[in-house]
């Protein structure tokens, strides 16, 4: 285990906000956690498990210690059937992980290609795009539980998954660091290219027989048209989550504004792009100094260079506000403050 001090976040979270931990232990392993955990001058410092930093806002230094997870390994445990059981190390980077099961024929996540992270943070938030989530191939996983230092093994019911949810975001926050996450892939892939324009974009690439490379070569064209580099421009992707509102609500909604898009959830609900919402109450492109709202795509608050974290929470919430004094919708940020 490798232990840094003063060490910048820079270069660790993709809002590349200029901000500093105190230490940093870089864990290769799961042992690695119970020697961090069990060494007295590292025992009691505040801590915060870092993956890819694709997920996160710094409003400050972080005043403790940042656990840089690099657990690797991709391993295929059972084979069977129709399908695989695949375990990837919480370190792996999730779209290598993503090209590595297109590779070998294994499909379930092809549609979430090209979201930034690791595979620990994927089934925190239950990853989601283009219509496919992460729990809908999730088995299991393997976390270093805080308390006890025991590894424990939590399965698909365990973790109550919702949307950009799970346990791991509420009541078992802080408490248990994933090591290992294990995947159910198939071999006979079914394919949904139903969410968005992502039917549309693959006929445009001639695509006649679908196939795993083609579908996420499809998300890919369409991700990078809308959002940006984070390696260019410092950004989280998605800062809020698409609202959900009672199919009543959004029935008053379309009365007012005849070209808001719905996409229903269940018989009671709609989800309602908070993009659409955000763009409408005249916050695309909006710039304040360094930071700002993406030009093309309004649910990206962007970092042009030298911004800072509290003036990124503050648009954050001034967009909130005024997309709710225009449609009464409360918008929930995805990205965690820090």
């Amino acid at each position: 285990m490798l232990i840094e001090e003063y060490f910048s976040l820079k270069d660790h979270h993709t809002f590349h906000l200029d901000v500093y931990a105190n230490f940093k232990a870089s864990i290769a392993q799961p042992e690695d956690l119970e020697e961090l955990f069990n060494t007295p001058k590292y025992k009691n410092k505040k801590k915060l498990v870092l993956g890819g930093g694709s997920n996160l806002l710094f409003t400050r230094n972080f005043l403790g210690m940042v656990i840089k997870m690099e657990i690797k390994g991709i391993k295929v445990e059972e084979e069977g059937g129709d399908s695989v059981l695949v375990s990837f190390g919480a370190g792996e980077n999730w779209h290598q992980c993503v090209l590595w099961a297109i590779e070998d024929g294994y499909g379930g996540i092809e549609n979430l290609s090209l979201i930034p992270g690791t595979v620990g943070a994927a089934p925190m938030q239950n990853i989601g795009a283009y219509g496919v989530e992460i729990k809908e191939v999730f088995h299991s996983l393997e976390a270093y539980e805080v308390k006890t230092g025991k590894i424990v093994r939590f399965y698909k019911e365990d973790c109550k998954f919702g949307y950009r949810y799970s346990i791991f975001k509420g009541p078992r926050r802080d408490k248990y660091i994933i090591t290992k996450v294990y995947l159910r892939l198939s071999k006979k892939p079914e394919y949904n290219i139903s969410y968005g324009n992502l039917k549309e974009t693959l006929e445009a690439m001639g695509v006649e027989e679908l196939n795993l490379k083609d579908v996420s070569q499809a998300v890919i064209d369409i991700r990078q048209s809308k959002l940006p580099d984070p390696a260019q421009i410092g950004n989280a992707g998605s800062f809020f989550k698409n609202p959900m509102v009672t199919n009543d609500y959004f029935d008053a909604l379309r009365a007012a504004f005849r070209k808001i898009p719905g996409f229903p959830v269940d018989d009671r609900h709609t989800k309602v792009p908070a993009a659409w919402l955000i763009d409408q109450s005249g916050w695309k492109g909006h710039r304040r100094g360094a930071i700002g709202v993406h030009d093309k795509q309004a649910l990206v608050l962007v970092n042009h260079g030298g911004g800072d974290g509290k003036d990124l929470l503050q648009l954050s919430k001034d967009i909130q506000e005024s997309v709710y004094k225009k449609f009464g919708v409360q918008l929930e940020p995805e990205v965690n403050v820090v």
